[in-house]
């Protein structure tokens, strides 16, 4: 008796799961599936809209902003947005407005960790004494925070998260100006910080977590790395 002919698209007799079409219209993607820069993108604005609705502080939108940026696969980006609404959900309660937006030190110290929403450009006026400021736990909608600092025979120092975009600009006369964050991806749209810097025999610095405190961070990477 003669064999059929298998018709197009019928596993043939004998043929293995390895023969079975692909995925297609209708069928599930396949897991590990590679992003596309499209749709990186696209949760990079997703993460922008969810911290103007006040869901992500600064710090959490910039290391989500970067992850979805070196994400490789689709599960990747889901892994990144998963605790987040679909885009269009309603707003969430912003956090408080940051009423407080002048912050001094004569002769002095002065610390502060901003949780508000930044509305406004914030101050920092150091004369003889230190001012630090500490911006990862901020909320801004715009994506960028502006800090007019000034330091008279004092220091100023400014802690940001890490991955995000710093601009300095002003002057120092027998002082220093000084960035130390690691930068972000070329092209990548990363929340900003512009510092408008006036500094006379004084010190304004700029720090991510990294350079703020090396020591407690490589602790915990040991830790984190220990217990993995």
């Amino acid at each position: 008796m003669s064999q059929s002919t298998p018709r197009p698209g019928s596993p043939s007799p004998g043929g293995s799961k390895d023969s079975a079409p692909g995925p297609g219209p209708g069928r599930p993607a396949t897991p590990g599936v590679r992003a596309s820069d499209a749709e990186r993108e696209a949760v990079v604005e997703w993460l922008r809209v969810a911290s103007v609705e006040g869901r992500l502080t600064l710090e959490e939108l910039t290391e989500r902003t970067e992850a979805a940026y070196a994400a490789v696969s689709r599960d990747d980006l889901e892994g990144i947005t998963a605790d987040l609404p679909g885009m269009g959900a309603p707003g969430a309660e912003p956090a408080p407005l940051q009423v407080k937006r002048r912050f001094s030190a004569i002769m002095g110290d002065c610390k502060e960790r901003i949780v508000g929403r930044i509305d406004e450009p914030l101050e920092a006026v150091s004369v003889m004494g230190d001012v630090e400021l500490d911006l990862r736990g901020a909320q801004v909608p715009s994506g960028v925070v502006r800090v007019q600092a000034t330091a008279v025979m004092g220091d100023v120092k400014i802690i940001v998260p890490d991955g995000i975009a710093v601009e300095l600009s002003g002057y120092a006369f027998l002082g220093d100006r000084k960035v130390a964050v690691r930068e972000s991806g070329a092209g990548a749209r990363v929340p900003v910080v512009q510092v408008t810097a006036r500094a006379v025999m004084g010190d304004i610095k700029i720090v991510d977590d990294e350079h703020h405190a090396p020591v407690r961070r490589a602790i915990s990477a040991w830790w984190h790395d220990r217990r993995s």
